[in-house]
């Protein structure tokens, strides 16, 4: 998605920019482009496609300047072009770059139009930009003046940074909704849409608050509030170092990945939400209507992100109404599958070079499936590239091979999509409130399922000596049991297997003796009570039970049972939650038993191979 980097200082901020970008690239974009401020003019520099053809440009024509703003745009509004990347004029004495989303930006734009402005672009930003004009205009209004009216005519979410030539020193800042960090130099002073970006230059941070409006020179920096008073931010040592696949204090890669999960969440959600409503312009540019014509999903993935369409069939099915059918690639591909009107083929890879999906993805084109969307991590990926749209699920790096904060990212992006797609079928405006604040206060939640760490490391050494285990969930938690079962046997070398819990009589029950441990999740739902009689079920025979159980379903330790509880969370978002502990139990059982946790035997991060 959308990244900012801006920067003010007594020496040439170009190469900062440039660098600035290039750490936001995981984001997810299709354009580039910076505005210098140059003698009082403001220069624009743009360009279609990677960070690396801005810098040739620059370099070819050697750019330099000491104030500047840039930005790395992925299609909403108006197709990936020149024009139609950011930063965006206004009469040539503003210019502006933005995250977010401007909802009202078609009546306003309709209103500029008859004030005689005319737009270079099809974005919501450009309005702003004129918006930002007409009050420096029309009355005798610094540029701060003007960006804080202006912004009280904008509805949705934005981060901006604005330069202008009648304050050729300044940078304006604002934020509503979508994240804004100041960075504290010596003798010069950044701004960015995520601290990643700027890390290498400082590790001192001021976090803009919804609603403020800050104004950076070499003078230094003045916060705003809603109310026009000067406020006094915090500022934040990052615990960052220079690059974000350095270990950060960890012991391992995999532990660090666990423990981002909540800011990896929060990303995933910037500026896709707003207050009650999902922003389906964060799927790509016509995403709307081609939702508007989907009668049905099918999900094509690997591994763990095949564990991740699993978990998504239940809310697609039960949620929003919609028939979910959910395959592994490497069978797709082969068993001759016959096209469906009105589908939408959805794929899932951390890496978007995963070669079963992308395969599958072609031979479904071939076969004459309908519109594609891609859920990845890596923007600049085949599958991105090959599909008509995308989510990018903004984990950051991920160095452990076995996957942690790329599948919840998924999960959260895919219920993004339920949202989006089951608005047209049987979710409703109080049921899409709802999930939409359930997702808000999913990083709270994660905090607190990491706040069981030291009592699931106690809990591991039962697994150190073991050979095999078994896992257990029913309904959407059977999913999480899977994806538990496959975090084991990666890193630890354990046997372990996953069943539905009702499945338990039909076979694996034969396997349940002291020897082997049974994780079961037991959350807070309806069917719980039919899960306490598949426990007993274990028990009887003897079996070593293990319940990771929501803190409200009554389930308790006892003779050959250990329970351990997660706070009381919401069925739709449980099932993330308590993939949090699994992830942790998997985590400690290997360090105990000495295995290479993040580079597992025989096991690679990415498979670009058949």
């Amino acid at each position: 998605m959308c990244g900012i980097v801006a920067a003010v200082s007594s020496n040439n901020i170009v190469p900062l920019l440039i660098a600035g970008l290039k750490k936001l690239e995981y984001r997810g974009y299709d354009s580039a482009g910076i505005a210098i401020v140059d003698n009082s003019a403001i220069k624009r520099y743009r360009a279609v496609g990677k960070v690396i053809e801005l810098e040739q440009r620059i370099a070819s024509e050697q750019v330099g300047a000491t104030l500047g703003i840039a930005h790395t745009r992925w299609a909403t509004h108006g197709a990936p072009s020149e024009a139609n990347a950011h930063p965006h004029f206004s009469a040539d004495e503003i210019a502006i770059v933005h995250n977010g989303i401007i909802e009202n930006h078609e009546a306003l734009r309709a209103q500029q139009k008859k004030a005689g402005y005319a737009f270079d672009s099809d974005t919501d930003t450009e309005v702003i930009a004129h918006q930002i004009h007409m009050h420096l205009k029309d009355a005798d209004h610094d540029v701060l003046t003007a960006v804080k009216m202006a912004v009280q005519g904008l509805g949705g979410s934005f981060a901006l940074a604005v330069v202008s030539q009648r304050s050729p020193k300044q940078i304006i800042a604002a934020r509503r909704g979508s994240p804004l960090v100041i960075g504290i130099g010596n003798g010069e002073y950044y701004l960015a849409s995520d601290m990643t970006a700027l890390i290498g230059v400082t590790r001192r941070f001021i976090i803009l608050e919804d609603d403020d409006f800050a104004c950076i020179s070499l003078d230094g920096v003045t916060i705003y509030d809603n109310q026009g008073k000067v406020v006094k931010r915090p500022e934040h040592l990052s615990q960052l170092t220079s690059a974000a696949v350095e270990l950060n204090g960890y012991r391992h890669y995999m532990l660090k990945e666990i423990h981002e999960q909540p800011y990896a969440v929060t990303q995933t959600l910037e500026g896709r939400i707003t207050q009650t409503k999902v922003m389906e312009e964060s799927f790509g540019h016509g995403a709307s209507e081609i939702f508007d014509t989907i009668e049905g999903v099918n999900i094509i993935a690997c591994g763990t992100s095949y564990h991740a369409g699993l978990l998504a069939r239940y809310w697609f099915e039960a949620i929003a109404g919609i028939p979910c059918n959910v395959e592994i690639a490497s069978e797709f591909r082969y068993r001759k599958p016959v096209a469906r009107k009105n589908q939408l083929l959805v794929t899932i890879s951390q890496s978007g070079e995963t070669a079963d999906t992308l395969a599958a993805l072609k031979e479904a084109k071939t076969r004459g499936f309908g519109h594609s969307l891609t859920i990845c991590n890596a923007p600049e990926s085949s599958l991105v590239r090959e599909s008509d749209l995308c989510l990018m699920t903004r984990a950051g790096p991920e160095i452990g091979v076995a996957s942690t904060k790329a599948f919840t990212t998924q999960l959260v992006s895919l219920l993004l999509l339920v949202i989006a797609l089951g608005r047209r079928h049987q979710i409703d405006d109080a049921t899409e409130a709802h999930l939409v604040n359930e997702l808000r206060s999913l990083s709270r939640k994660l905090e607190d399922a990491l706040g069981l760490d030291e009592q699931i490391k106690q809990l591991s050494e039962r697994f150190a000596n073991k050979e095999h285990a078994l896992f257990l969930g029913r309904g959407a938690h059977y999913p999480v049991a899977m994806e538990g079962a496959l975090k084991l046997k990666e890193i630890s070398y354990i046997h372990a297997e996953a069943y539905a819990a009702g499945e338990l009589k039909h076979g694996p029950l034969a396997l349940v003796d002291a020897n082997m441990p049974v994780v079961s999740i037991a959350p807070n739902n309806s069917l719980l009570e039919k899960l306490k009689s598949n426990l007993q079920e274990v028990r009887t025979r003897g079996g070593e039970l293990v319940v990771f159980a929501d803190s409200e379903s009554g389930v308790s330790s006892g003779p050959n049972v250990e329970v351990l509880h997660v706070a009381p969370t919401d069925d739709v978002i449980s099932p993330i939650v308590f993939t949090v502990p699994l992830q942790l139990l998997a985590y400690h059982v290997a360090v105990l038993k000495g295995t290479d946790v993040d580079h597992p035997r025989n096991l690679a991060k990415s498979v670009t191979v058949e």
